[in-house]
């Protein structure tokens, strides 16, 4: 019986430390799983702005080409229905998707709309990583 003295507490003591570490392993698994939902979820809204501006040259298709813009260009700040679309489709881009720009390419010889969506991906605390998530549709309209 002496010899058995301390059993006990050992195996208390490994239990705590497998309980411990599994309790840390099922932390990370759901600070991923919250960081994968927020990207799906910046995805589906930039699946929606693509639709946006599509459904938008669709209405205007007469003047397809005024709704060509590339990346990193600055506002359209005209009157025209194309550069009134595309301001607003800019500032929706910059109000739901973080650090984000868009461009779209049209061309009115084979009808077919590329629209690109950048945006910064964050990381689990909240903060731009250098993660950079990207959606690019194209269409003929």
């Amino acid at each position: 019986m002496n010899k058995q003295q301390g059993a006990g507490l050992i195996e208390v003591l490994v239990t705590v430390l497998i309980l411990g570490t599994s309790l840390l392993a099922l932390a990370a698994l759901q600070s991923k799983s919250l960081q994968y939902n927020h990207s799906a979820y910046l995805r589906s809204q930039a699946n929606i702005l693509a639709y946006d501006i599509l459904d938008r040259v669709r209405i205007n298709r007469a003047n397809m080409s005024g709704y060509s813009l590339t990346m990193d260009a600055g506002k359209p700040s005209g009157t025209t229905t194309a550069q009134v679309d595309m301001a607003e489709w800019l500032t929706n881009i910059e109000t739901m998707l973080p650090g984000s720009d868009g461009a779209v390419a049209c061309l009115a010889a084979s009808g077919l709309c590329t629209v690109t969506i950048q945006w910064s991906e964050q990381n689990s605390s909240g903060e731009a990583s250098e993660d950079q998530g990207s959606f690019v549709y194209t269409t003929r309209i």
